[in-house]
C-alpha cells in the first residue's frame, strides 16, 4: 500500500470516527452518550452541573440543544432526568405509575415527559406536565400525578404517556436555592416514581 493510500484511508477513517463521535455524543443514537446526565444522581434523577455552564463542551451543547432543554445558566434554571421508575425498570408507555414529591425550593418547578424521540408524545392529550402553578399539595405537602396512556378519569392530575414508547421525564427547577444548586444531593427531595401495572402483565 502506497503512501498516498495510506494517507487517503486515515483521513477517511478520521473524518468517520468525527462524524460517528458528534452523532452520538451530540444524543442522535438511541444510545445515551457517556457521562451526560450522569455527574449528580438523586435516587435515579441525573442531572450534570455543566449544562448552561460557560464551560460546557461543544459535545454537551449539541447534546442539550438537540435535547430541546435551551440550556439556561444554572442560576436560572436546573435539569433532572429521568428514565426508570423506584423499582429500576425503564419508563414505558403501557405501564402506569404514580409520581409524587415535595415543593422545592425554587421560584417555578415542573414534570415534563418525553417520548423515546425525545420530542413531546404525539397524542392529543394535552397532557404533557405537571407545574407548579397546577399541582395540587395536599395536607402532607406532596403533590401527585398519574402518568399513563388514558385519563384515569378520577379526578388525578394526569401525565400522558399515549404514543411515548419507552419515555423519560425532565424535572426542571427555575431559580433553585442556592443550598440546591451547590449541595442537590442533600437539599433536593426528588420525587418518587411507583409503577402500578403494566398491559399485560400477568396479575399477581
Amino acid at each position: 500500500m502506497g503512501a498516498l493510500t495510506r494517507w487517503g484511508v486515515t483521513l477517511v477513517l478520521a473524518v468517520l470516527t468525527g462524524i460517528g463521535s458528534a452523532v452520538w455524543l451530540g444524543g442522535w443514537t438511541p444510545l445515551n452518550p457517556p457521562g451526560l446526565f450522569r455527574s449528580i444522581n438523586i435516587n435515579n434523577w441525573t442531572s450534570d452541573p455543566a449544562i448552561g455552564s460557560p464551560a460546557a463542551d461543544p459535545y454537551t451543547r449539541a447534546y442539550v440543544a438537540r435535547r430541546g432543554l435551551l440550556g439556561l445558566r444554572r442560576e436560572e434554571a436546573t435539569y433532572y432526568l429521568r428514565a426508570v421508575d423506584d423499582e429500576g425498570q425503564p419508563l414505558l408507555d403501557h405501564c402506569a405509575y404514580v409520581i409524587e414529591g415535595e415543593v422545592p425550593d425554587a421560584r417555578w418547578w415542573s414534570v415534563t415527559l418525553y417520548a423515546d424521540d425525545y420530542f413531546l408524545a404525539q397524542n392529543e392529550d394535552d397532557a404533557h406536565s405537571i407545574d407548579m402553578t397546577r399541582a395540587v399539595i395536599d395536607s402532607d405537602g406532596m403533590w401527585r400525578a398519574v402518568i399513563q396512556s388514558t385519563d384515569p378519569a378520577d379526578g388525578s392530575f394526569w401525565i400522558s404517556s399515549r404514543n411515548a414508547g419507552r419515555f423519560d421525564l425532565i424535572y426542571r427547577l427555575y431559580n433553585a436555592s442556592e443550598a440546591i444548586l451547590e449541595t442537590p444531593g442533600n437539599a433536593l427531595v426528588t420525587p418518587r416514581i411507583i409503577r402500578l401495572g403494566c398491559q399485560g402483565e400477568m396479575a399477581s
